[in-house]
């Protein structure tokens, strides 16, 4: 006779509509702040926890994702002086679709970046 398992695996409860958007609004934040980091964390926690959250989370995940490839770029251009200058534009970029992409979190409104290539479905 075996047992049955002492653990078994449930998925986490939804979050309240409330945590959602508050989830989605720091993830927002996070990413102005420390670039890729809190998007791919956020993500991988929370995408189960709610349609807002996982909308949110794969929307700043993309983003985020298209940033580093635009840093990438910048610092291979930043050879020939251009780089810096777009350097400064896409920092200028990342800043005001994050505080957008914040601010329609916390309203609890869909967002989606306007330059952003979609990695995560």
């Amino acid at each position: 006779m075996t047992q049955p398992p002492l653990y078994s695996y449930a998925p986490p409860p939804p979050l309240s509509p409330s945590d959602q958007r508050l989830w989605a609004t720091l993830i927002q934040v996070g990413g102005i702040l420390f670039g890729i980091l809190p998007s791919l964390i956020g993500f991988l926690v929370t995408k189960d926890r709610g349609d807002f959250i996982r909308q949110h989370t794969r929307a700043a995940l993309n983003f985020q994702i298209t940033l580093l490839l635009a840093y990438v770029a910048c610092v291979l251009l930043s050879f020939i002086i251009i780089g810096l200058f777009l350097l400064f534009a896409v920092e200028i970029v990342a800043i005001i679709f994050g505080i957008l992409a914040a601010v329609a979190a916390n309203s609890g409104q869909a967002y989606k970046f306007p330059i952003s290539i979609e990695f995560v479905k």
